[in-house]
């Protein structure tokens, strides 16, 4: 709780200080996280298992994931290296001190079909980056580290999570049988992840516009030695099919940027590609979206995106649909960072690294599950007067945070809900700071 509501920065001691134990002994709260009291995949499954009894019992469990990273100061915080800012310039690549995290999220749509998502995390897995050895290491020292590049980079840890998504709903007697879907950006979608999907498992990736693509091979060839072929008849890049008039677009409904849009896309199923290997896939390119800046501009348009999927029997809705969910994970980094404070705590041992940022993820898991079960049935707080209240809006993550804290100290400081908007009613000169505490409180970071 203190993780959601504090104010200020999240660290452990400002959490204990949140929930009024900055007198009490503190050293149990350190020990939680620094020899990993509790199980960190026992915690998000509350939050998994309340997505997936929200779907239909044919409805797949869409996930998205991606990973996120967390700057540093200090030099000794395990895991930290020098990372590539992906928010650099394009024409001039920055690097900066920190941690590197992976996240997935579940999609919980709000009505079945063509509709509006949140994404709701429910894993946080620190991946950091192996330590490189001196010029003067042993070659077993250099052995291990190239072994230790390809299972600990991005990818491999990736693929690992989503083996164990796979692993959890398989325990499930009532989920064995559900289909998973697993939406990524261009960072995962090669071969490491797409050739050893686990069973009952598609994903959607995104690649190059020119990527090599084959048919499958149509098995006319003689028996030969070695091993059977994966490729047959080279096929034109993405960008070429693109731009081919012979192959027709389909217009396809799907919901984004806070509307439904008819996408005109372009599709080839069954193909080959190099990063599925021996799998069957399907090609989807979507053409870009026209749009205007400012009323009376000019039209501009966005650049197209190549989609694969390695299941090709998927209707073209579902993969739209699934990838454009994909933006989902992007809000959960800005709220996690920005209102959250992941990475905020001042620890550098290896449990605790990993084990603060996950409870804050969790619990702000907690919180969007909470707000969406809860919808219409809390008074929400008044918007401001600037703000413009749409219709069927969804809360955002500081309104919630705005709401719980209202529930948790409004008793305490004698406010109701609607005092910000009575105790102004009839004066024309309102004192400046009277009763300003519980709006300073409840609408922070609003």
């Amino acid at each position: 709780m203190s993780a959601l509501v504090g104010l200020g920065r999240r660290t452990v001691t400002g959490m204990l200080s949140a929930s009024a134990q900055q007198f009490d002994d503190w050293s149990a709260a350190y020990r939680i996280f620094q020899r990993e009291r509790f199980d960190r995949d026992a915690l998000f499954a509350p939050a998994r298992l309340a997505v997936v009894n929200c779907l239909g019992k044919k409805d797949p469990l869409v996930a998205v994931m991606d990973d996120t990273l967390i700057r540093k100061h200090g030099k000794k915080v395990y895991g930290t290296g020098w990372k590539r800012d992906p928010l650099g310039p394009k024409f001039h690549p920055n690097f900066v001190w920190g941690q590197r995290f992976l996240q997935l999220s579940a999609v919980l749509p709000e009505k079945p079909g063509i509709s509006r998502a949140r994404g709701i995390p429910i894993d946080f897995t620190h991946a950091p980056s192996p330590r490189k050895p001196s010029k003067k290491s042993s070659p077993q020292e250099w052995e291990e580290y190239r072994r230790l590049q390809k299972t600990m980079k991005a990818s491999a840890v990736g693929l690992a999570r989503v083996r164990q998504l796979r692993s959890q709903l398989d325990a499930d007697p009532q989920e064995k049988d559900r289909p998973l879907l697993v939406a990524v950006d261009g960072g995962f979608t090669n071969r490491t992840v797409f050739r050893d999907l686990p069973h009952d498992t598609a994903a959607i990736g995104r690649i190059r516009k020119d990527a090599r693509i084959f048919l499958p091979p149509d098995g006319s060839d003689a028996p030969r030695r070695g091993r059977p072929r994966w490729f047959g008849e080279a096929l034109p890049t993405p960008e070429q099919i693109r731009q081919d008039s012979s192959v027709e677009w389909i217009t396809v409904a799907a919901y984004g940027s806070g509307q439904v849009h008819h996408f005109q896309v372009k599709t080839l199923s069954p193909i080959r590609w190099l990063g599925s290997g021996h799998r069957d896939v399907r090609l989807v390119i979507i053409s870009p979206l026209a749009y205007r800046p400012r009323k009376g501009a000019r039209l501009l348009y966005r650049n197209p995106a190549y989609l694969i999927c390695t299941d090709p029997e998927l209707s073209l809705e579902q993969i739209l649909q699934a990838y454009l969910w994909r933006w989902e994970i992007e809000l959960n980094f800005r709220d996690e960072k920005t209102l959250l404070g992941v990475g905020e705590a001042q620890v550098r041992t290896e449990i605790a690294v990993e084990s603060v940022p996950t409870l804050i993820v969790a619990a702000y898991a907690f919180l969007l599950l909470a707000g969406t079960e809860a919808k219409g049935s809390q008074p929400a707080l008044p918007p401001p007067k600037w703000r413009k209240s749409l219709a069927g809006e969804r809360d955002s993550t500081p309104r919630l945070i705005g709401l719980l804290r209202s529930q948790l100290w409004g008793k305490a400081m004698n406010v109701n809900l609607n005092h910000f908007v009575k105790n102004t009613e009839g004066k024309t000169k309102p004192t400046l700071l009277a009763d300003a505490l519980p709006s300073a409180v409840c609408y922070a970071f609003r």
